[in-house]
């Protein structure tokens, strides 16, 4: 699916054969964070998506939980789609069990339409900084509080290094629980010391926030290993082993320009994160299902 001039980029595909992990994988381990694309055909990207991508599947991504050891996924709706969430009721209501979602709900979302995608395995609503472009869904205390209801927890998508903008008004939220993608995104360049960071630990201190030890490459401007930001999941995992998950975030999008890592590979990183198997079991099998529900059939 080439894209046309005026049209945005076509992101780089994932390395579409994965490798088995040298590090094991405990039974019922989930991918707390992927997107899924496609059939474009059915699905098309909305028109101010800064990204098209090829199709990325249910079936390529069980295909990668299989290799990986892997019992599950969270799909977070794509931001391709905007705050559509058709593409991803569709592959919910279709392999129940195996996937949960987090959706970006559209400003008109009413209780009927929370309650249908509850029913199909939503657990969460995301909202990003307004650093991220696209038709994407800016912080809103109205929404976060009819999902609450529910249940669920506001996924939060900072940019940089403005967590601290924020972190009031999240601490005002009625949600349970509080998600902060990617490492909370702060530049891994600024290490632990850095205002962010060490907002980011006070907000762990209060109880009701989590941080997705994923998308290494979104903290960083560097390659695998990501080198730089190995110090901050360290710190996070001294910090809070009990309020982490891990994630892929494949298909890895927009990284047009930069060496795309193998999943094995990714896998694999998180054993140096978390050299203690115990714990990496815990972020990798209990603390999904305490955020996100039972998986399986």
């Amino acid at each position: 699916m080439p894209s046309s001039p005026g049209s945005p980029p076509l992101t780089q595909p994932p390395d579409h054969q994965p490798r088995r992990p040298a590090t094991a994988c405990p039974p019922g381990a989930i991918d707390c964070h992927i997107h899924l694309f496609g059939p474009a055909a059915q699905y098309p990207f909305h028109p101010d998506s800064k990204y098209v991508s090829a199709d990325a599947t249910p079936q390529m991504h069980m295909h990668l939980q299989d290799t990986l050891g892997l019992a599950g996924a969270v799909v977070v709706s794509g931001g391709g789609y905007g705050r559509d969430t058709t593409h991803l009721s569709a592959v919910l209501a279709l392999h129940p069990g195996r996937f949960k979602g987090v959706a970006l709900l559209p400003d008109d979302v009413t209780r009927a339409d929370l309650k249908r995608l509850d029913a199909l395995g939503v657990r969460g609503a995301r909202f990003v900084s307004p650093g991220h472009r696209g038709a994407l869904p800016r912080l809103d205390a109205r929404i976060a509080g009819l999902v609450a209801d529910l249940g669920w927890h506001v996924q939060f998508y900072p940019c940089g290094d403005d967590l601290p903008t924020f972190a009031g008004a999240l601490r005002a939220l009625p949600n349970a629980a509080i998600v902060l993608d990617h490492f909370a995104a702060i530049p891994a360049s600024g290490g632990v010391v850095q205002p962010a960071f060490q907002c980011l630990l006070e907000l762990l201190d209060t109880g009701r926030f989590w941080v997705k030890l994923s998308g290494p490459m979104r903290c960083t401007p560097g390659d695998f290993p990501y080198a730089d930001v190995t110090p901050l999941a360290r710190a996070l995992v001294a910090a809070a082993p009990h309020r982490l998950v891990w994630g892929t975030d494949w298909p890895h999008v927009n990284m047009n320009g930069r060496g795309m890592p193998n999943d094995g590979d990714l896998f694999d990183l998180l054993a140096q994160w978390v050299p203690d198997a115990a714990v990496r079991e815990r972020i990798l099998v209990d603390n999904p299902r305490a955020l996100y529900g039972p998986f399986g059939p």
